[in-house]
């Protein structure tokens, strides 16, 4: 686990921060400014939230506009950048690039076609070229990653223990072809895998395809085998507590080290009053100790 940025450790230094939705982005950036560092957030219109970014020195700019992405990032002297945040993958005919996103949509190449952790990869590789190093929003969130073993009052016993075991194996598998990074599985039957849909809509479908006759069932995360830690670590929030207590589950297992809370303590407190597990595992096994 990375540590905590020390106070003064970033003074005089610029972070570029490549904000998609949600609130990772603001965290990201008070992380930094909390450490003596200075932020440019570059928003992606249509995905990055306003009030979240809205404190801090920022620009709104079109995905595709690689060229205004560049040249604001170098203007305010960023070398160290955070991609963080969810952006729904547009359409080529949407992408309108301009000509420097389209220089570096050649130089991504086959990789645009693949899936999301060979794209991010391709995208990490591209901007690292442009002379920025890429950093991963866990060097500056340590206190927001899953720790192992159970994170609050509630702890999975031997059945969610080996439906976890067998959500592992399954996420693995789906990872491996950068699929998606997490499943459900109740009394060994797995009732859905992620997709394009995301987390919390795979608990909406849950709910309808619970069994009756066995315990809840488990939500489990991780990344992805070699997933590029950078630019797409697994995510939980109130949200997915919300989702998953709503399903009917049990609980939820997240990989230690590898996967962020938006807001651990909430999450927590959360998963105790509805009286959910909320664990973390090793990623070799899903043993919580």
């Amino acid at each position: 686990m990375a540590p905590e940025p020390e106070t003064g450790r970033l003074a005089g230094q610029c972070v570029g921060i490549l904000a998609g939705g949600g609130p990772l982005p603001g965290q990201v950036a008070r992380a930094v400014t909390q450490a003596g560092g200075q932020v440019f957030i570059v928003g992606f219109q249509g995905f990055a939230e306003p009030d979240v970014i809205g404190p801090w020195p920022h620009r709104m700019i079109r995905l595709a506009a690689a060229g205004e992405i560049l040249s604001a990032l170098h203007d305010h002297g960023c070398r160290d950048l955070v991609l963080i945040g969810p952006v729904r993958r547009p359409s080529l005919v949407n992408l309108r690039p301009d000509a420097t996103g389209a220089r570096i949509l050649a130089r991504i190449g086959k990789a645009l076609f693949a899936g999301d952790d060979g794209l991010l990869g391709a995208i990490v590789r591209v901007l690292g070229e442009e002379g920025f190093t890429i950093r991963g929003a866990h060097e500056y969130l340590a206190g927001s990653v899953a720790r192992q073993g159970a994170m609050g009052r509630h702890a999975p016993d031997d059945a969610a223990l080996a439906d976890m075991e067998l959500g592992r194996r399954v996420v693995r598998t789906l990872g491996a072809l950068d699929i998606g990074q997490g499943c459900v599985v109740q009394g060994g039957l797995v009732l859905a895998v992620e997709a394009l849909e995301g987390t919390d809509r795979m608990l909406e479908r849950v709910g309808a395809l619970r069994q009756p006759d066995r315990p809840g069932g488990v939500l489990v995360k991780m990344a992805k085998p070699g997933q590029e830690r950078r630019a797409d670590l697994p995510t939980i929030g109130p949200r997915t507590v919300a989702g998953a207590a709503a399903a009917g589950l049990r609980g939820i297992a997240i990989e230690a080290g590898a996967t962020l809370m938006t807001d651990p303590a909430a999450c927590i407190a959360m998963a105790d009053e509805a009286g959910l597990f909320l664990t973390g595992f090793a990623g070799g096994d899903a043993k919580t100790t």
